[in-house]
């Protein structure tokens, strides 16, 4: 069973955390709870106490974290059971394991994500703007495009343009009349919603001009950080509205 269509109307994203150092487990917990969209569900310090969290209520599990050294249990013997007996549930390893064969067979398991202890904030929170992100388009579609959903699973990058900076690099430049202050302004609105929004939606919550938000969504648009899609307005008019569909971070952070 999928939440999407709970989540879309305001529930959070159940989220699982198997982990058996309680410190690591209640830093992670208070992350994912002050993160919009989500919630914790359970707390597991081992293989049993999992098993038997998932019996009792899996189904209102979407995420489940995930460390690879348990006292009773391989956690990759875990991933292998959630990818056969809970298939709405996506799984982030966060883990010290650095070995590349621990490694290759996560990524063999379809997890959504591997995060090495320490586990930044910052990429703990791009995964789960991504996870929010991806949940959200996939909800919303009854099918996609070989683009739309390049850009969904951000597995296609533009290419950097001659004479540009890399397109795998920390930071790219801004082309004129785009501050990177106000980028940011407007990635986050549009982040923090999971429906698509209209240019002036986007303009009264950031407290700028209706030009101004179109003017950085195009732009994002244009480096496929966010998707534009036909809607009608409130008069019955069309309108592009816009959702984030790519990694922002790239033309937001400061070099």
């Amino acid at each position: 069973m999928s939440n999407d269509p709970q989540s879309a109307q305001g529930q959070a994203y159940g989220v699982l955390i198997i982990e058996d150092d309680f410190r690591i487990a209640e830093i992670h917990r208070a992350f994912i709870e002050q993160s919009q969209g989500f919630r914790v569900v359970g707390m597991a310090r081992s293989g049993a106490e999992a098993r038997t969290l998932l019996a009792d209520g899996g189904q209102a599990v979407d995420l489940v974290l995930l460390d690879a050294y348990l006292p009773d249990v391989e956690g990759l013997e875990l991933l292998w059971l959630l990818r056969r007996d809970y298939l709405h549930t996506d799984v982030v390893m966060v883990t010290a394991a650095r070995e590349v064969e621990t490694i290759s067979e996560a990524l063999r398991g379809g997890v959504f994500d591997y995060l090495i202890k320490p586990a930044e904030a910052t990429r703990m929170a791009q995964m789960l703007a991504r996870f929010r992100r991806e949940r959200a388009v996939l909800a919303a579609r009854g099918e996609m495009s070989q683009e739309e959903l390049d850009q969904v699973l951000a597995r296609v990058k533009p290419e950097a343009a001659p004479g540009g900076p890399a397109a795998d690099g920390p930071r790219r430049q801004l082309p004129k009349g785009i501050d990177r202050l106000t980028l940011r302004a407007v990635v986050a609105t549009v982040e923090e919603t999971p429906v698509p929004l209209a240019a002036m939606q986007v303009a009264r919550a950031m407290g700028a001009s209706r030009s101004t938000a179109r003017r950085y969504l195009e732009f994002l648009v244009s480096v496929q950080v966010v998707s534009a899609e036909l809607g009608y307005g409130d008069v019955g008019r069309p309108e592009r509205r816009y959702r984030l569909v790519g990694d922002a971070s790239p033309w937001c952070e400061e070099g």
